[in-house]
């Protein structure tokens, strides 16, 4: 029987070896030069020593790192087999869509994604798509209301012209006029019924409130009679389409997919575990309404982009020689808001191209949180065996009094549902991590499951990225810090995964948790070499010595690579530029933060906190955002930090340089100090934008000069206290 779908070889897998290879010999001459060159005490020591940890730590991280660019793998699903071979006797399929406040997640945004998600080119009446709203906002659930009205005449549109992309914002936003009279009345009738709808969503977001002529439409509405608060309020479920109904129909009696608002009950005494905590209430609210046996998730900023997308999962699970140990497919988590040369690195190119593909070789992709479709049985606990059969027509598909069912789905969202319960545990995603899905899918693993990365050449899943310096930091910081815990955690990869696991898995889920130490060395290398040029203290080889070999091939080949890597991954050269900026920015702020965190959350001097990443900008940064300007607009002390790298990085430059110059013997001194100023002269030209924002701009983005007069205090007191 022919395959549902196929599995093939990255190409290009010899030069990497070749690369990686030679690179590797490289590094272990370098830290063999360390460790036999290290000078007299009084002579730079300290500083030599602090240099051999430094690189050891880079040549563990980047050996960590080949894991998942040894022998990467892409898939290519038939969905032709798939259609000819089970028609429309598909699994029905739970979408769960999570948003946790109406201000960083405007209810206009929610509205798009959770329309791509009822309009996918699957059978309707298997679809049944489940909204979180964390806030429990009248806003939110408003915004739904409006959606089924809306949903009557957006999914027969969508059928009719097989449109894509199925998000009305996405789709009006860039598709021209159709040229056929009655196409284009069609087209303007339901784009202008969206652009009402948004405004009168909008507008109810401005004022804070809901018009009273609206509440009386819907009961759902009478739930917010009582003052409730985001964090103090009871549970809230309503069923707005019940796709049982054989009234719950569009404009064209099609079946219309099942929508369920859900808020959780909130209570101040009690913990509600964030996003994880919303997931593990919509599978339990889930199995009493439908308890379809796929689940999906997505989150509210992320829409629909292929309406292909469920199919393409079902090639994997409904695949008769390995559908059986495939516990989740995981799409990549893209961006359609990149500046052309993604000034923030935040475009995740390579890791979607090549590190997910990496780590599909060895057991499959990890759990990101988002565009992904799960085995319900597996996100409840379910270990893998051999002999488990998956029951694809389990499901409630009779109608059951809504009321009735709604109150029994309240009774699962309560807050003193889990207590004395696996739920966090050993059912549902786990609790106790900033990035619960990264570890609920390490567990998954470990339960002997196999996952698939699915990266289809039409992307499944388009949201929105960060778009400031600050959004970035925020975003990376708890990624960094949440993958951290999980390594310094009886989880970490190599502990947790020992004989689950193969060793490469172990390395590939590890290169997300090192993130963060990887800010130590990454500072170090940032600061000590650069105040040795200035203070006259050699830390590299001489430009005449042959040690300086494998310290320009491993720098310039591992570069060079890396600019490759990212080019055929879809980057610019620029964008490859910016990515390097940024790479040490994050490891300097984000990564940083995230170790002193992560520290002291083990030694209990702090609780695990989560904060929503905002989704909008003020007009201002939009724009500048838009030019590739940095924004920096605030004080932080994450701007000081990164302020005073640069700004110390130049000085030790200028007055390195200076030094050497007037020695009398400038040739033999720059033959001593020759890597050294390439490095630090790298480091300058990297921050020059940092510069610019210190020096030169006059917009609101510069960087503050409260923040530039305490990063000139800072180099001055590393200039002048002595540290070796």
């Amino acid at each position: 029987m022919e395959r549902l779908f196929a599995t093939e070889k990255h190409g290009g897998r010899a030069l990497h070896r070749l690369h990686a290879v030679t690179v590797f010999l490289g590094i272990c001459l370098l830290l063999c030069y360390r460790a036999t060159h290290v000078p007299a005490a009084g002579t730079g020591r300290a500083a030599w020593l602090g240099m051999l940890a430094a690189e050891l730590c880079f040549a563990f991280y980047w050996v960590i790192t080949q894991s998942v660019r040894w022998c990467p793998i892409r898939r290519r699903t038939f969905v032709d087999r798939l259609a000819a071979r089970f028609g429309e006797r598909l699994p029905c399929v739970d979408i769960f869509v999570c948003t946790a406040d109406p201000q960083s997640e405007p209810p206009s945004l929610v509205v798009a994604t959770v329309l791509s998600l009822m309009a996918y080119n699957y059978p309707p009446e298997k679809l049944r798509v489940y909204l979180s709203d964390d806030g429990g906002s009248i806003l939110t659930f408003y915004a739904m209301w409006e959606i089924s009205a809306f949903a009557k005449h957006w999914l027969p549109f969508c059928r009719r012209y097989n449109i894509e992309p199925r998000s009305p914002a996405a789709y009006f936003a860039a598709s021209d006029k159709p040229h056929d009279p009655h196409a284009l009345e069609e087209w303007s009738l339901v784009k202008d019924l969206y652009e009402e709808m948004t405004e009168r969503i909008d507008s109810a977001a401005r004022s804070g409130k809901v018009p009273e002529e609206i509440k009386v439409k819907h009961k759902g509405f009478s739930e917010w009679n009582t003052g409730i608060t985001s964090k103090d309020h009871h549970p809230i479920v309503q069923i707005l389409i019940d796709g049982k109904n054989s009234n719950a129909v569009d404009n064209e009696g099609n079946v219309l997919p099942t929508l369920v608002y859900m808020a959780r009950e909130k209570r101040p005494q009690y913990h509600h575990n964030f996003k994880a905590g919303a997931m593990n209430a919509l599978i339990r609210v889930s199995s009493v309404i439908s308890n379809s046996p796929i689940i999906m998730n997505v989150d509210c900023d992320m829409y629909s982009n292929n309406s292909d997308s469920i199919r393409d999962a079902m090639c994997f699970f409904l695949d008769e020689e390995m559908g059986h140990k495939i516990a989740f497919v995981q799409y990549p988590q893209n961006y359609n808001n990149m500046t052309k040369n993604n000034i923030y690195g935040n475009s995740l190119n390579v890791i979607n191209e090549v590190e997910m593909s990496g780590l599909d070789t060895w057991g499959g992709p990890l759990y990101i949180g988002t565009g992904c479709f799960h085995r319900r049985e597996t996100l409840c606990g379910r270990r893998f065996t051999k002999d488990y059969k998956e029951d694809w027509d389990r499901g409630i598909k009779t109608e059951h009094c809504i009321d009735k069912t709604e109150e029994k789905a309240k009774s699962l969202a309560t807050c003193t549902y889990e207590h004395n319960t696996q739920w966090g545990d050993e059912m549902g995603l786990k609790y106790g991590c900033p990035v619960e899905d990264v570890i609920t899918g390490l567990a998954i693993h470990c339960r002997g499951w196999k996952s698939v990365y699915s990266n289809p050449p039409r992307a499944g899943f388009i949201g929105v990225g960060p778009t400031t310096l600050a959004q970035t930091i925020l975003q990376h910081k708890r990624w960094s810090e949440g993958n951290f815990t999980i390594f310094v955690s009886k989880y970490c990869p190599f502990l947790f995964g020992h004989g689950k696991t193969k060793l490469p898995h172990q390395m590939g889920y590890s290169i997300y948790g090192l993130w963060a130490p990887n800010s130590l060395p990454t500072l170090y290398y940032a600061v000590i070499p650069s105040l040795c040029l200035l203070k006259g203290t050699p830390l590299f080889p001489e430009i005449m010595s042959p040690w300086i070999a494998p310290f320009i091939y491993v720098s310039v080949v591992k570069n060079i690579y890396s600019a490759y890597e990212a080019l055929s991954c879809g980057e610019t050269l620029r964008g490859w530029w910016n990515g390097q900026r940024m790479w040490m920015v994050k490891r300097i702020t984000s990564y940083l933060y995230g170790v002193i965190d992560t520290i002291r959350k083990v030694l209990g001097l702090s609780k695990m906190g989560f904060v929503v990443s905002p989704k909008v900008s003020d007009e201002d940064e939009s724009k500048r955002y838009e030019q590739e300007i940095m924004e920096f607009g605030t004080s932080s002390s994450e701007y000081v930090i990164i302020a005073t790298i640069a700004l110390l990085n130049l000085v030790c430059l200028m007055g390195g340089l200076y030094q050497i110059l007037e020695s009398g013997e400038s040739k033999m001194a720059l033959n001593v100090f020759f890597l050294q100023v390439i490095l630090c002269g790298v480091l300058v030209i990297i921050n020059v934008p940092i510069y610019e924002a210190m020096f030169l701009r006059k917009d609101r983005g510069r960087i503050q000069f409260s923040v530039t007069l305490a990063s000139i205090g800072f180099v001055m007191l590393a200039l002048f206290v002595p540290f070796f």
